[in-house]
């Protein structure tokens, strides 16, 4: 009995320092709009990070996706006259992720086709993961930002507990700070990782085409290599 009594001492001894901790931190709501305004400060810097990956890679993926319908036949000409100069030429003044694995094919040219097609992909994975770069951040974007935002609903009720437990007379007004902070956050979260999702999945439809497109141009120019050998 005397040990269980001590250990409900202790008990309640570290309660109460929580006690203490928790007004230090929330003394006139000080700490609490100061983590609210961090929380909403993480959530725009994530929106902003968001926007500019999106924009740089969209025009990127989609400058990397036109392909000029006359770059094969001039490429197919050049080749067969013997002018192979003349084709790297054609395709280092084509800036494509197309040109720069034909471009590796015509190098390569006299030497077995399988290792002309391995190299043709070796190239074409390089330009992939170019295409791809910083979409793995936008993606954590979309995950990390509702959890932010969630984190923000917390405190704010933390805030607003608090200041129904502190104040002798509870008003709706008492409460709106915390109430307030955890709805904004919240909506701020969804709303820079809705954001953030949808525009990593329409970046990586638009890299699948392009991928797509790559492959057609690394076909049809293996065809034509062979197409003097018939």
């Amino acid at each position: 009995m005397y040990s269980l009594g001590i250990f409900l001492f202790q008990k309640a001894e570290n309660a109460e320092e929580g006690i203490k901790i928790i007004d230090l931190l929330y003394k006139d709501g000080s700490f609490g709009d100061l983590l609210g305004l961090a929380i909403v400060g993480i959530l725009f810097i994530l929106s902003f990070m968001a926007l500019y990956i999106f924009i740089e890679r969209y025009l990127t993926i989609n400058k990397a996706g036109r392909i000029d319908e006359t770059f094969l036949n001039n490429i197919k000409n050049s080749v067969a006259s013997g002018n192979l100069e003349g084709a790297k030429a054609v395709c280092r003044n084509t800036d494509s992720p197309y040109s720069r694995m034909v471009e590796k094919g015509i190098q390569r040219i006299g030497k077995p086709l399988r290792d002309i097609n391995a190299s043709i992909e070796n190239v074409g994975n390089l330009e992939v993961f170019k295409l791809e770069k910083n979409l793995s951040t936008l993606a954590s974007i979309a995950g990390v930002a509702p959890m932010i935002g969630f984190f923000g609903t917390v405190t704010g009720m933390i805030l607003a507990f608090y200041k129904m437990s502190s104040e002798d007379n509870v008003t709706p007004t008492v409460l709106a700070g915390g109430i307030y902070q955890a709805l904004f956050t919240t909506a701020g979260g969804l709303f820079v990782g809705i954001l953030a999702f949808v525009g990593y999945n329409l970046l990586v439809a638009n890299v699948d085409k392009v991928v797509f497109k790559m492959e057609r141009t690394a076909t049809e120019f293996m065809d034509m290599l062979q197409e003097p050998m018939k």
